[in-house]
């Protein structure tokens, strides 16, 4: 076995370019794995797991570029052809082509334009959202790691033009049917939609769709904009937008808990408001006054249900419609507990979406006797030490900063996550592995297939672990809604039909072994 390395000193490139970079050699005979990676801790860790670590990436620091190759022979000039991959492959997978260099040039090229993605690291966001702002050009800010003072006065910027700045870390927005970021094919329809919550918005949004119904707008704020610091600048004027849009007849907000003042002014911003309104808080009590066209909801699931019921003018009782469901599948599914082994008792949740790793959470904390530990708890007392290492129920979000630094998001890319199964297979606790699957745009364009195969081969090894999953996604997606819900029960694995009730299965058969 050959392990070739090099360090790059001070080099950046995008997480996208260095996934199709290693998919590209590890295409190349003799080559067992190959990676790309910036040099933080985790990655070093994750390197050294898979057997791709040598001792001089021991001084590679989180700005250098690791280049990583395994071979079962020694291949000359491998290591000068894994960077030259680095300049010739681009997300397209073809030869870089002309862009202009600034907002600038774009605008004045473009004057039609309206509306920036911007998609570069969080050192430079900013400056580039401020110069599209600056240009007339509402922004959907993609981009992390950028500063809460520099949120503040974007967005106040923002609304002193009259535009929107959708951000930072806002993954998600579907603008007159155009969906950016990591967005799904859903219908055009009279519900708008105000997330700040990426996963939640496309979670809420293709349960709709499920049901026929469609989206007028969704606007993403970002996962800060309902903070005490931002105040809720953009989900207020979000809020207005929708109120005056006459395409919108019934308006979801969407957000985990946000300060208590800022309750009280969601709930008087809406309250002389004429058009529905569905407020989901994931996992909070229901405030002690609401007005009668404000419907509470504790799980992006009872969300779209209820949205679906008001919809329709259905009498439906939404929870009495999921207690059946549960009662169903929890019947169903019952039996498979048997086979768990004497010390398996433990939940390992590896999550693509941080919204959906913090619904799930909100479930367990009602749901489960034991504690759930997180990189991204409900509680700071809950927060793993190292989340690189499980610690009893653990609800895992692979998408936070720790996993996303220099590698594509797991969105994008299933290798961490793949590597996590067999890590938690292994572990003689666990008892259920849960999964998230997102379709869409912007996401791989075959994540079940990668998957199935990765799980079906952790499966001979570890035979007695539950799979459980939930997707995130339509059947109009690219990828498909039920050719990867078809993949993923040929692994053995059980698809649930939205990530809320898959958290109350695993729950369900965790409990009823105790």
């Amino acid at each position: 076995m050959y392990l070739e390395t090099r360090v790059l000193k001070n080099q950046y490139h995008d997480s996208v370019v260095l996934m199709l970079a290693a998919k590209e050699l590890k295409k190349r005979a003799h080559i067992i794995d190959a990676a790309y990676m910036m040099g933080t801790e985790v990655n070093k860790t994750l390197l050294a797991d898979g057997g791709l670590l040598s001792s001089e990436m021991g001084e590679a620091h989180a700005n250098d570029l690791i280049i990583a190759i395994k071979s079962d022979v020694e291949i000359e000039n491998i290591l000068d052809l894994a960077e030259e991959l680095l300049f010739t492959k681009t997300p397209s997978g073809s030869q870089k082509e002309h862009k202009p260099g600034t907002f600038r040039s774009v605008i004045r090229d473009h004057p039609e334009a309206n509306m920036a993605v911007i998609s570069v690291a969080g050192a430079y966001a900013a400056r580039e959202a401020r110069e599209a702002l600056a240009g007339g050009l509402n922004v959907l800010l993609f981009s992390d790691n950028v500063s809460l003072e520099d949120e503040i006065n974007l967005k106040k910027f923002a609304l002193q033009r009259g535009l929107l700045l959708m951000g930072p870390g806002a993954g998600t927005a579907i603008i007159n049917g155009v969906g950016l970021g990591f967005a799904n094919q859903v219908p055009r329809g009279g519900i708008g939609i105000i997330s700040a919550a990426g996963t939640g918005l496309q979670e809420v949004s293709t349960l709709l769709a499920k049901q026929g119904l469609g989206i007028s707008q969704a606007i993403g704020t970002g996962g800060r904009d309902l903070s005490q610091a931002v105040g809720g600048l953009m989900f207020f004027a979000a809020i207005d937008i929708l109120q005056s849009d006459p395409e919108t007849k019934m308006i979801v907000l969407i957000s985990k808990p946000p300060d208590a003042e800022l309750v009280k002014k969601i709930i008087a911003k809406t309250r002389n408001n004429q058009k529905p309104v569905v407020l989901c808080l994931l996992g909070a009590q229901a405030p002690a006054e609401l007005p009668t066209h404000l419907h509470f909801t504790r799980t992006l699931e009872e969300c779209a249900l209820t949205t679906q019921a008001l919809n329709t003018g259905s009498d439906m009782d939404v929870a009495k419609q999921i207690e059946l469901e549960d009662a169903r599948l929890h019947k169903k599914y019952q039996s498979i507990i048997h086979p768990i082994q004497p010390g398996q008792k433990f939940i390992r949740a590896l999550y693509s979406g941080g919204t959906l790793c913090y619904e799930a959470q909100a479930i367990w904390q009602d749901s489960l006797s034991e504690d759930v530990y997180s990189n991204a708890p409900l509680k700071k007392k809950y927060q793993l030490s190292d989340p690189l290492i499980s610690q009893g129920h653990c609800a895992l979000d692979l998408g936070e900063e720790e996993f996303t630094i220099g590698r594509p998001h797991p969105m994008i890319d299933n290798d961490l996550r793949l590597q996590r199964m067999a890590s938690e297979a292994a572990d003689p606790q666990t008892a259920i592995i849960l999964f998230d699957v997102v379709l869409g745009y912007g996401a791989h364009p075959d994540p079940s297939a990668e998957l199935s195969e990765g799980i079906k081969k952790i499966q001979a090894e570890h035979p007695n672990i539950i799979w459980i999953s939930s997707i995130t996604g339509t059947e109009a997606d690219p990828q498909s809604l039920s050719k990867t819900a078809d993949d993923l029960q040929k692994a053995n694995v059980i698809v649930c039909s939205s990530n809320a009730q898959a958290a109350r299965l695993a729950a369900a058969l965790i409990e009823q072994q105790r």
